[in-house]
């Protein structure tokens, strides 16, 4: 009866970082840097508030939307950190974490046949949300432009069946970010199109070299740009699967009869933590970026004295080294790597054939774990490379 399945659900597969990670999840004393997991621990304030909600019985369904008090600490955060405004009352839907809020908005805007320009290498998570959809992807290929889209890149791709422009910044995996002069010249391609936008800034507290620049300040595209974050990352809080969407009014009231039927409401003990989050954890980020930020440093510095070619990313927590061995494919590297010296690295292709020649390493793990797992490149790079 496999044939009578939906045919756009035969057609995706499981995501390649986490099919690899099961692959080699049965080697022993493997030092695996796979996986974009922050090594912090929800800070005390944020699961005192969620033990507080329990006791309190916050244990009931909330508005669709979420709780007002979370909508307008989200508005001020974006008010306060990237001088965008949103009406928490009609422009803000708190989701079942960032990936629910994509999914929402592709299954808004998108119909049979559009297409949507992806900026690869690119996190596997958009292209089957686009395919279950029903429209298309489109890769259009950032390795030559130190893996962000530009502006001549853009234009090019753009066809008459364009619907949608997705901008993953700071990217996963790459961790190029966009300057507001870069985002400028984006902008200037979009404006007068009718083109969404969707911004996935679920890293934008994670940046390094300059300030996060929201797409949606521009307001010459504001009316057609879906924004997308979350707590997961900034917060160190996957596990409470607390994302949002910020849109247009007549963007979000649809978004949110899609939302409604598919899980009603964002869990109402992981609102209150959030909430607790956006208000008296402000701090938090900024404490776990200064680290992020010298594990970058030393990790860069360690795969250049090797001789390996990587981009010094702008954001997130992730490295996205060419590294290949002629004869081998990404996939096949990868294995060996774990075979011949113990430690797992996630293949360039699981995020798109354009992937290819390039490992992502995550540095989201302790400085020992770090250390351990670049030891062992190392001897990788000199004694099998």
């Amino acid at each position: 009866m496999n044939e009578l399945l939906n045919h756009h659900v035969q057609s995706i597969e499981i995501s390649g970082i986490r099919k690899f990670f099961n692959l080699v999840a049965s080697e022993k004393d493997v030092v695996s840097l796979t996986i974009g997991q922050p090594d912090f621990y929800t800070p005390e304030h944020i699961k005192k508030a969620s033990i507080t909600a329990i006791q309190s019985n916050k244990t009931t369904y909330t508005n669709n939307a979420g709780i007002i008090e979370l909508r307008k600490a989200i508005a001020n955060y974006y008010e306060s950190n990237y001088h965008v405004s949103f009406n928490p009352e009609s422009e803000i839907i708190v989701t079942t974490g960032a990936s629910q809020a994509i999914d929402i908005a592709f299954r808004t805007i998108l119909n049979p046949g559009d297409e949507v320009i992806l900026p690869a290498p690119i996190y596997p998570g958009y292209e089957p949300l686009i395919t279950l959809a029903g429209a298309k992807s489109v890769l259009v290929d950032t390795t030559k432009t130190n893996f962000k889209l530009t502006k001549d890149v853009l234009k090019n791709a753009i066809t008459e069946k364009t619907k949608c422009v997705v901008l993953p910044y700071p990217s996963n995996p790459t961790g190029a970010s966009f300057s507001t002069a870069e985002l400028k010249e984006l902008v200037d391609v979009l404006k007068d199109k009718k083109i969404f936008i969707l911004a996935d800034e679920i890293y934008s507290e994670l940046l390094y070299d300059f300030k996060h620049t929201s797409i949606s300040s521009f307001a010459e595209v504001k009316e057609q740009t879906i924004v997308v974050n979350g707590l997961s990352k900034s917060h160190s809080m996957t596990g409470f699967r607390i994302g949002y969407a910020l849109a247009p009014q007549w963007i979000a009231n649809h978004m949110l009869k899609v939302h409604q039927y598919n899980v009603s409401c964002a869990s109402s003990i992981s609102q209150y933590a959030a909430l607790e989050a956006l208000t008296n954890g402000l701090a938090d980020p900024i404490k776990m970026k200064e680290v992020y930020q010298q594990r970058r440093d030393y990790v860069v510095n360690r795969l250049v004295k090797m001789g390996l070619t990587v981009n010094n990313p702008n954001g997130a927590f992730y490295l996205f080294p060419h590294f290949s061995k002629q004869g081998m494919t990404s996939f096949e590297l990868g294995l060996d790597l774990v075979k011949k010296s113990k430690v797992a690295l996630v293949p360039g292709t699981s995020f798109s054939s354009l992937g290819e020649g390039y490992m992502r390493l995550s540095y989201a793990y302790h400085q020992d774990t770090l250390q351990m797992g670049l030891d062992r490149i190392e001897h990788y790079v000199q004694t099998y490379y």
